[in-house]
């Protein structure tokens, strides 16, 4: 909470504070003259003056205002001329699936798939509108006492003729229930993102467990790709078959394995549909290596992946520095210098191939093309000699001999004729 609470924001008397967010507090408010209680999203005088989060607060009453579905929360006016812009919504009395969550006792299944089904609910029929949300998890789903699901936050929402507010190679959501693709472009988003997003908070409803907790971003990035995460019912025995395969599927690491829709996604849970396509795969234990790095606060991490996904990880630099970076095939070494492995193609810093002390530029080789040991250097073969040898050939000479001298032969006997013929004249 600021330190100092407003007693009212245009239109509306400040009653209580409730939550703090991201991007700013939220508080329960009510109308001067309708006496409408109202949520209040004020936005922090410090974010305020970022011109890309205030177009993208703006954006999020853009978005919630062309929706009206029960399943999720209303927007009602937008102000950018008070001190700090703000958003009243509708006031939604109960708490979020996050703080429903509990470790110690997961929710029953029946109760978490009709509170899921009802965000898909909504979701559809953003979806519909071409809408994308982008953020879906546990903290952004108010439940009322009555049992009624609401979607909120609507601030990084994507509609297809949206300016580009994101960079290509930064992710944005929550990395816990992000799709794996998100963390490389979330300016690409499309269905199967909240698709994603949904079947993580479904998992973190029946487990008590968030997907791939106390991992770092990185880490979770590298776990995502391979699938490699409990499955529910490892957790929670008591969870069904069709439930467990219905988040797995929604959580598979390829968009093209995931339901196509929330209402496929749903048929999954229901056991209305029957498919060929594949679940989440088990995770990849061939090909294997493991990182280990620093993080910019100093903290030593581990992580794991395949060369594919390093190799992409490099790509859209979620590495950082990759001379800094160590590698082994085995968790426990050991590790060396990831330059050092020839399938990752990283430049050394030594002068290649005679350059001059002056440049302290490496020449990349492809790893393809890059040798792992002397032994397997393939050696060129000579080309063969075009130039006529210089070297006496015995059978050309031999030739040379017999024809030299027949042709002093002819000449004795051109040089007897002639001299026969002149001794006749006489």
């Amino acid at each position: 909470m600021e330190n100092r609470e407003p007693k009212s924001v245009g239109n509306y008397d400040i009653v209580r504070w409730i939550a703090e967010g991201g991007m700013g507090t939220v508080y329960q408010g009510r109308h001067k003259l309708t006496g409408q209680i109202v949520a209040i999203k004020i936005l922090s005088s410090a974010m305020a003056k970022n011109a890309v989060l205030l177009q993208r607060f703006e954006r999020e009453f853009r978005a919630a205002s062309q929706l009206d579905h029960p399943n999720i929360v209303r927007a009602i006016e937008y102000c950018k001329t008070w001190t700090s812009p703000f958003l009243a919504m509708e006031f939604v009395e109960g708490q979020s699936i996050g703080k429903m969550i509990n470790p110690q006792s997961p929710m029953r299944e029946d109760r978490a798939i009709d509170l899921i089904t009802q965000v898909c609910l909504g979701l559809e029929y953003a979806h519909d509108r071409e809408l994308i949300h982008r953020d879906v998890k546990p903290d952004n789903i108010l439940v009322t006492p009555d049992g009624v699901a609401k979607l909120t936050d609507f601030g990084l929402v994507k509609d297809s003729g949206e300016m580009n507010l994101t960079v290509t190679g930064r992710g944005l959501g929550t990395p816990y229930f992000m799709a794996p693709e998100q963390f490389r472009n979330a300016k690409n988003a499309d269905i199967r993102y909240d698709i994603y997003s949904v079947g993580a908070t479904l998992y973190a409803m029946l487990t008590g467990q968030l997907p791939f907790d106390g991992c770092g971003p990185l880490d979770c990035w590298m776990k995502k790709d391979q699938n490699d995460f409990p499955y529910p019912k490892e957790l929670v025995s008591a969870i069904s078959d069709r439930t467990d395969k219905a988040i797995r599927r929604a959580m598979s690491a390829k968009p093209e394995n995931r339901p196509a829709s929330c209402k496929e996604f749903v048929a999954d849970l229901m056991g209305k549909v029957v498919r060929s396509q594949p679940t989440a795969a088990q995770p990849v234990t061939a090909d294997l290596w493991y990182l280990v790095y620093r993080d910019e606060e100093d903290k030593p991490h581990t992580v794991k992946g395949t060369t594919e996904s390093i190799l992409r990880a490099l790509e859209d630099g979620l590495l950082g520095d990759a001379q800094n970076i160590r590698a082994a095939n085995s968790k426990q070494g050991p590790f060396k210098p990831l330059k050092n492995f020839p399938v990752f193609g990283i430049p050394k810093k030594e002068n290649v191939g005679g350059a001059s002390s002056g440049s302290n530029k490496s020449v990349p080789i492809p790893a393809e093309k890059k040798p792992t040991t002397k032994q397997n250097v393939p050696v060129e073969q000579p080309k063969p000699i075009t130039k006529q040898s210089t070297v006496p050939d015995p059978l050309q000479k031999k030739e040379t001999d017999w024809f030299v001298w027949i042709l002093v032969a002819m000449m004795g006997i051109a040089s007897l004729l002639i001299g026969y013929m002149l001794l006749k004249s006489e």
